[in-house]
């Protein structure tokens, strides 16, 4: 049984919504002195997030327009480094336990959405599969931040700010504060989004409801309680 006072959830939700509606702006140049130490850390922004199969979300797709153009602010300032973590699972993958069969590999579902294709320099970005929620188990990221030690301010963006973008930061902030390393982690908000399932849809269907909304503002609360720099967006 929940045993804190219903009142303060109330305040609380109040407050909440404005901390979301009032994050700063930042800048690249605010974040970024040597765009050689950065880098951008994209997850999951796939055709199977954005615009067809199971886990599809409308919510999803409307941050590919933002993100594009964050990758193009970014490397026309000069961070280069940037990352595409996304979901690549084999068709027996054990979390279609707990998910619907989604993002098989060779399937369209896994592709990289066509707006970040048609970036001229697509090429350069750096590729790394993963098979579950988290970007830093057997998909080559670990590999990738001891080979680039220099690297200190990181962007993190994508899907699902409760799942995939959370662990993403999360991951990066803790490893940070656990080795003593002087590390930013910043997530824009206009540049990450959840999926919504409400209360009866989400009963017809026998699932878990997921209040897209409600989970989304919870969660970019969680990563700036927890030392990760939350802001509205970057702008060039």
């Amino acid at each position: 049984m929940l045993t804190s006072d219903p009142l303060n959830s109330q305040d609380f939700l109040v407050y909440l919504e404005q901390w979301v509606a009032h994050l700063p702006e930042m800048t690249l140049s605010d974040a970024v002195v040597q765009p050689g130490q950065a880098a951008i850390l994209s997850v999951d922004i796939i055709n199977g997030f954005c615009y067809e199969g199971p886990l599809a979300s409308p919510r999803v797709a409307r941050i590919v327009g933002p993100t594009a153009q964050l990758f193009k602010s970014a490397w026309k300032y000069g961070i280069h480094n940037i990352l595409l973590i996304q979901d690549t699972h084999e068709p027996d993958s054990v979390e279609f336990g707990a998910w619907p069969a989604h993002c098989v590999r060779g399937t369209s579902e896994s592709e990289t959405v066509a707006a970040f294709k048609a970036l001229p320099f697509f090429d350069q970005m750096v590729k790394l599969e993963k098979n579950s929620i988290s970007s830093d188990l057997n998909t080559g990221l670990v590999e990738w931040l001891a080979a680039h030690p220099e690297v200190n301010t990181f962007f993190a963006v994508g899907d699902c700010t409760d799942l995939c973008t959370y662990q993403l930061a999360m991951q990066l902030r803790l490893e940070a504060n656990s080795t003593q390393l002087k590390r930013r982690v910043i997530v824009p908000a206009d540049c990450v989004d959840t999926y919504d399932l409400p209360l009866k849809a989400a009963r017809g269907i026998g699932a878990m409801p997921h209040p897209g909304d409600l989970l989304h503002a919870i969660f970019l609360y969680h990563m700036a309680l927890n030392g990760v720099e939350v802001v509205a967006r970057v702008n060039e």
